[in-house]
C-alpha cells in the first residue's frame, strides 16, 4: 500500500512537472513567435522608411536637376533676348543715323530710280513723315525733281518716325523702308547668326 502511494505521488509529481514544462515551452514558443513578429514588423517598417527616403531623395535630386536645367534655359533665353534687343537697338541707331542725314535724299533717289526703270511701274509715290518731307522740300527737292521720273509724287504720312515707303501702281505694290521696318529686317537677319554664334560658344 505504501509502495502504491509512493508511485501515485511520483506520478502526480511527474505529471505536474510535465505539465509545467509543456506550459513553459508554450509560453517560450509564444514569446519567440511574438518577438519574431515584432522584429519582422520593425524590419518591414524600416525597409519602408528607407524606400520612401530613397524615393524622396531621388525625387528631390531630379527636381533640383530639372530646376537647374530650367534656370539654365531661362538664363540662356534671357541672354539671347537681351542680345537681340541690343542688336536691334544698335541696328536702329545706325538706320536712324542714315535716315536723319542727307543720305536719305540720295537713298530715296536711288530706290525711286530703280522702281521707275521697271516697265510696269506707274504712279510711284514716296511717302515720308511730315518732318522729313518738309526737310527734303527745303534742302533737296530740286535735286529730287531733276532725278525723279515723271509721275513720282511725295506724300506726307506721320504714322512712322523715319525713313520712307513706296507705293506703286496706285497702291497695288507697297514697300516699307521706314526706320522701324528696316531695323526689324536687319535685326531679323542678324539674330539667327548671333544665335548660331551663341550655340557655338556653349
Amino acid at each position: 500500500m505504501e509502495i502504491q502511494l509512493q508511485e501515485l505521488i511520483d506520478q502526480i509529481k511527474k505529471d505536474g512537472v510535465d505539465a509545467a514544462e509543456t506550459e513553459a515551452k508554450s509560453i517560450v514558443d509564444a514569446a519567440k513567435a511574438q518577438a519574431e513578429k515584432i522584429i519582422s514588423d520593425a524590419q518591414a517598417q524600416a525597409d519602408k522608411i528607407l524606400l520612401n527616403a530613397k524615393n524622396e531623395n531621388e525625387r528631390m535630386v531630379k527636381s533640383s536637376e530639372d530646376a537647374i536645367r530650367q534656370a539654365g534655359r531661362n538664363l540662356l533665353i534671357s541672354f539671347r533676348e537681351s542680345v537681340a534687343r541690343e542688336l536691334k537697338a544698335i541696328a536702329g541707331e545706325g538706320v536712324n543715323a542714315v535716315y536723319s542725314s542727307d543720305a536719305l535724299a540720295q537713298l530715296i533717289i536711288k530706290v525711286v530710280e530703280g522702281w521707275a526703270a521697271k516697265p510696269d511701274a506707274e504712279d510711284i509715290a514716296v511717302i515720308l513723315n511730315g518732318n522729313d518731307l518738309k526737310s527734303l522740300e527745303e534742302t533737296a527737292l530740286a535735286a529730287l525733281k531733276e532725278k525723279l521720273s515723271k509721275g513720282v509724287t511725295l506724300k506726307a504720312n506721320d504714322n512712322f518716325d523715319g525713313g520712307f515707303r513706296i507705293a506703286a501702281n496706285n497702291g497695288a505694290a507697297y514697300y516699307d523702308f521706314s526706320a522701324e521696318a528696316v531695323t526689324d529686317m536687319l535685326s531679323n537677319y542678324l539674330s539667327p547668326k548671333v544665335t548660331e554664334l551663341l550655340k557655338e560658344a556653349e
